[in-house]
């Protein structure tokens, strides 16, 4: 694979490296540094990480790869070689994570482009109000590509009650990672917490915490040291499932199976 369109630096060794089911990774290393390559084959994923990745670094909150370039396929970072994580990962993690939702640098919900959640585009075009982007570039899409007969009729019935589920929860729109599961945070060189691999736009702070919960990995310390920085909104946990749901449709759309059964679960909860 040719790295020389965006290093310009003469290449010792290429390592690949496991994992990612949407791209290719390489360990690079030169005779100046060394390197994270991701190679995209869908055109403007690469560009989309980076976009993400630029937005965050303006935040001195949370610690982030560092980019180095980009083009139509490749995405490089400065390479990170992690130590074990220190003994109040999760608290740090969550304090930072909630100083960086303090910080409002955006008159909508939405981002300059649109980027991807995994393999699938994700609708970044700006709306005025959450329950708006929520329902027309999130849950709405999802099931538009989903073309479920099932899934939709539970849909229409949960876009009815969205308005009133949300009342309480205006906020201003805040830069959010988007794709923040424990795969997505690792270990900086001094243990500290890193997160990598953004889907990153403005949108509402609850749903970063609802993808926190799907998968696991986040303790109880994270969430207290979060709510200790900026405070959540009452009844804040009984929300998390509208937005676990926008990530289950996604893996539906993806890979299917029991995700479908999830979703129709997730909305016969609230209706």
């Amino acid at each position: 694979m040719n790295f020389s369109s965006v290093i310009n630096e003469e290449i010792l060794r290429v390592r690949p490296l496991l994992g990612g089911d949407i791209g290719q990774s390489f360990h690079v290393t030169t005779i100046r540094s060394e390197y994270f390559v991701k190679y995209y084959r869908t055109p403007g994923m690469a560009g989309a990480e980076a976009a993400g990745l630029a937005a965050m670094s303006q935040s001195t909150t949370v610690s982030l790869p560092e980019l180095v370039d980009s083009d139509d396929h490749f995405l490089v970072l400065r390479f990170i070689n992690s130590a074990a994580r220190r003994h109040d990962f999760q608290s740090v993690l969550g304090r930072q994570l909630a100083a960086m939702h303090k910080k409002t640098e955006s008159e909508g919900f939405g981002f300059e482009t649109d980027n991807f959640i995994g393999r699938t585009r994700q609708k970044n075009s700006f709306k005025s109000d959450w329950s708006s982007f929520l329902t027309e570039n999130r849950l709405g899409y999802q099931i538009e590509l989903a073309g479920d007969k099932m899934l939709a009729e539970a849909w229409n019935r949960l876009r009815s009650r969205l308005p009133e589920l949300l009342a309480g929860t205006e906020e201003p729109p805040c830069l959010i990672h988007g794709d923040l599961w424990a795969g997505n945070v690792i270990s900086g060189s001094a243990g500290e917490p890193v997160l990598i691999d953004p889907a990153a736009y403005y949108g509402h702070r609850e749903m970063e915490l609802g993808m926190t919960m799907l998968f696991g990995g986040f303790n109880e310390d994270f969430y207290a040291s979060y709510d200790e920085e900026y405070p959540l909104l009452p009844g804040w946990r009984g929300r998390m499932n509208l937005y676990i749901l926008y990530h289950v449709l996604n893996h539906y759309n993806m890979f299917g199976g029991g995700y479908r059964s999830q979703a129709l679960s997730l909305m016969r909860g609230y209706c």
